[in-house]
């Protein structure tokens, strides 16, 4: 329950932060890529900020023995770069800087009730979908012949 209560209360800072920053108006994030018009450089400040906060917890749960509310830390095991992980960075770009949300702006602007904000986080939610339907399509596909080949392997008769 503890650790529940500390999510919770985690993701509204970081939405209040959000939300106080600017960073859920689409147009100030379009401003930030926007370097060679009316550049606005607040969102820099704002990424500054949180990589900061996350440099300085990184550091401390390297030298911790555990964390505070948990058995053990949860880090990534995976360092490769393979085409998930660059298509992912792709789409998210294109969509941030067509949009002007990522997902947490985005999940925030819903409370608002804006029609950006809505078409944003529907079409997020479907591509979520369409990728899991995409991947498991996949590995089925690549189940199935992996068996049909051992079932028709001249050595297996």
């Amino acid at each position: 329950m503890r650790q529940l209560l500390v999510s919770f209360v985690s993701g509204v800072v970081f939405a209040l932060g959000l939300g106080i920053s600017g960073m859920t108006n689409p147009a100030k994030v379009v401003g930030f890529l926007d370097v060679t018009g009316a550049w606005d450089p607040s969102l820099a400040l704002v990424m500054g900020s949180g990589i900061g906060v996350h440099f300085l917890f990184a550091w401390w749960s390297k030298r911790a023995k555990r964390p505070l509310w948990a058995d053990a830390f949860v880090l990534p095991k995976r360092s490769d770069i393979d085409w998930r992980l660059l298509g992912g960075a792709a789409l998210f770009g294109l969509g941030w800087g067509t949009a002007g949300y990522c997902p947490g702006p985005g999940l925030v602007s819903l409370v608002g009730i804006s029609t950006g904000a809505l078409a944003f986080c529907a079409s997020m939610i479907g591509g979520m979908v369409a990728f899991h339907v995409f991947v498991r399509a996949a590995r089925e596909r690549a189940t199935s012949g992996i068996a049909a080949a051992a079932h028709s392997h001249p050595a297996r008769r």
